[in-house]
């Protein structure tokens, strides 16, 4: 069926949660999920499927960067039936966001691609589902987290140099820079289906403070919390 995973079509449910890291996917199966059981390790994609509240969730890795999510989003949506992802990553900031703020993504801009060599998309920026966005930020109140909403900057290259925050941060009003929303909405909305992001703070924009790798895999528990809760409304 799918070209990168090798899943039974029953085996993935109509809600994705998507982090980058597939250690992120098995800390999460296992401390939040009930039933959990692995549904694809190809290339060492390790996801997994459970149940959260007796609600069917599937997470899965995305990998690192524009093209390692536009294919893993393409074929969740297109040859699984996926209706809805939430990216759930870490992000650099490029304002005064501290470690461990949540930032629920509204557009993203770029400097990949993606869009045009997918589909022709004109633009450098594409917004996030506004439905679903809508229903994270009221699952968010209800649960007294605190979400930050605004832009993001899904750059293609982590080590930029030269890289002029300052100026990002004119231009298109973003609060911080990660690699892989653009794709991942791209892909929603060519394919009539529902995507968010939501970031956690890893890192400032100089790196001069940052989570550690542990943290980053095992430290976004708000963040997990308001995605799984979002789901069961999915």
């Amino acid at each position: 069926m799918s070209t990168h995973i090798e899943s039974k079509s029953e085996d993935i449910a109509s809600t994705v949660l998507m982090p980058g890291d597939p250690k992120r996917c098995e800390y999460i199966a296992k401390k939040f999920l009930a039933n959990s059981r692995l549904v694809n390790n190809v290339r060492g994609m390790t996801a997994y499927t459970g149940y959260y509240k007796s609600k069917k969730i599937t997470v899965f890795p995305s990998g690192m960067g524009c093209p390692s999510m536009g294919i893993y989003s393409y074929e969740l949506f297109k040859e699984y039936n996926v209706n809805n992802i939430i990216r759930i990553g870490t992000m650099g900031s490029y304002t005064n966001l501290q470690l461990k703020d949540i930032v629920l993504v509204e557009s993203s801009f770029t400097n990949s691609n993606y869009g045009k060599f997918l589909c022709n998309y004109p633009n450098i920026n594409i917004e996030a589902s506004i439905d679903l966005n809508n229903i994270i930020e009221k699952t968010a109140t209800e649960l007294n987290i605190k979400i930050n909403k605004g832009n993001i900057y899904s750059s293609d290259v982590f080590y930029e140099q030269n890289n002029d925050y300052k100026d990002k941060v004119s231009k298109y009003s973003v609060l911080g820079v990660e690699m892989e929303s653009f794709a991942l909405f791209t892909n929603a909305k060519l394919l009539g289906k529902r995507a968010s992001t939501l970031l956690m703070v890893s890192d400032s924009f100089n790196f001069s403070d940052k989570l550690s790798s542990l943290e980053r895999e095992q430290g976004l528990d708000n963040l997990i919390i308001l995605a799984l809760e979002t789901s069961l409304k999915l």
